[in-house]
């Protein structure tokens, strides 16, 4: 059985009031050599991405999520791709960083 870090994220579209299906997202980690990707995934259906993560690559440290939104929201995309870093303190918690997206402006938090 894989286990899972404890991450997840979510999509809405704050135009339509949809989740963003099939949005391209990576994890990355930071380290002394910059940044790796440790995960990758599309949302799903309800604009989800959970038990994406390996538990091996979570530790306390510097993440980052990549959100390539502009296939989602098309060629005249002001954001193309959205980068969100956050700091892990202790990666036994549940970390949820949910996008809050429209095609001019985006909104991010820490969630639970």
């Amino acid at each position: 059985m894989i286990e899972y870090a404890s991450i997840s994220t979510h999509i809405l579209d704050t135009v339509s009031g949809e989740p963003a299906r099939g949005v391209y997202v990576r994890l990355e980690r930071r380290d002394a050599d910059g940044w790796s990707m440790i995960a990758e995934g599309h949302t799903d259906d309800d604009g989800r991405l959970r038990e994406w993560a390996p538990i091996n690559a979570w530790q306390a440290g510097g993440y980052r999520l990549v959100f390539y939104v502009e296939p989602y929201l098309g060629g005249n995309a002001f954001f193309p791709e959205i980068t969100v870093a956050f700091h892990v303190h202790d990666p036994k918690r549940h970390y949820h960083v949910p996008l809050l997206l429209s095609p001019y402006g985006y909104t991010t938090y820490r969630g639970s």
